[in-house]
């Protein structure tokens, strides 16, 4: 799985294209392609590997490696930001 990102619809679209475009031209595979026409996520389907390209907000919103991370990763991410929620909320307590 390959996980992108571009700054905005229209590149995100435009990279989708490209990727489809040389898989085709390298290969002679063609792939399924979703999402292109709203580009704010595009997945596209070679068989073998699978391509999501997003806006980063889209991105963010999904998070789609913390799906794939190993579980001590996970576990290690989520406690280094329950760490951070709670040192910004003492802070926030402590100025007002």
């Amino acid at each position: 799985m390959v996980i992108a990102s571009g700054r905005n619809a229209r590149q995100v679209a435009a990279i989708a294209e490209k990727l489809v475009e040389r898989l085709k031209a390298q290969t002679g595979q063609s792939a399924r392609v979703e999402g292109k026409d709203t580009g704010d996520w595009v997945l596209i389907d070679t068989d073998d590997v699978i391509v999501h390209v997003f806006r980063p907000e889209v991105r963010e919103f999904y998070q789609l490696e913390k799906m794939w991370m190993p579980a001590d990763a996970l576990r290690s991410a989520t406690l280094d930001r329950l760490r951070a929620e709670h040192a910004a909320e003492e802070t926030r307590k402590t100025q007002n």
